[in-house]
């Protein structure tokens, strides 16, 4: 599949080519750290398939709780994560679920790191749809 994307301000932006099958989401704790959420969502590629169709992105490396070393990719104007990958500049990459174009037609086929997965997020009931008066 053909995807688009960009950080919320757009200056970081990227094409690339996914595999769908490829959406997990990770309850690590790291990920609900940088999220500031209960997890996150990344489709995995290989650094050939993206291409870089903007600036490039800011990177922070940090330890994982997996004992490996991450690089975040964002953007370092509006602070957007966009990319994960590891030491090496080629392998395997992450892209952001939330700076994807096509981001609803990615529903995530798996998910790790799930004992770092808060208590409480199935038992949380939808809300009633807001007219938007």
């Amino acid at each position: 599949m053909n995807i688009d994307g960009a950080c919320h301000c757009g200056r970081v932006a990227f094409e690339a080519t996914i595999d769908p099958a490829r959406v997990s989401i990770c309850h690590c704790t790291d990920c609900q750290t940088l999220t500031g959420s209960p997890f996150r969502v990344t489709v995995l590629t290989s650094r050939d398939d993206i291409r870089l169709t903007g600036d490039e992105p800011t990177v922070y490396v940090k330890t994982g709780d997996n004992g490996g070393r991450r690089v975040q990719h964002f953007c370092s104007v509006c602070g957007s994560p966009v990319f994960t990958s590891g030491d090496d500049k080629g392998g395997e990459w992450g892209i952001r679920w939330g700076a994807i174009t096509q981001r609803a037609a990615l529903r995530p086929a798996r998910q790790i790191w799930c004992r770092s997965a808060v208590p409480w997020l199935n038992d949380i009931a939808e809300l009633p749809a807001r007219s938007a008066d």
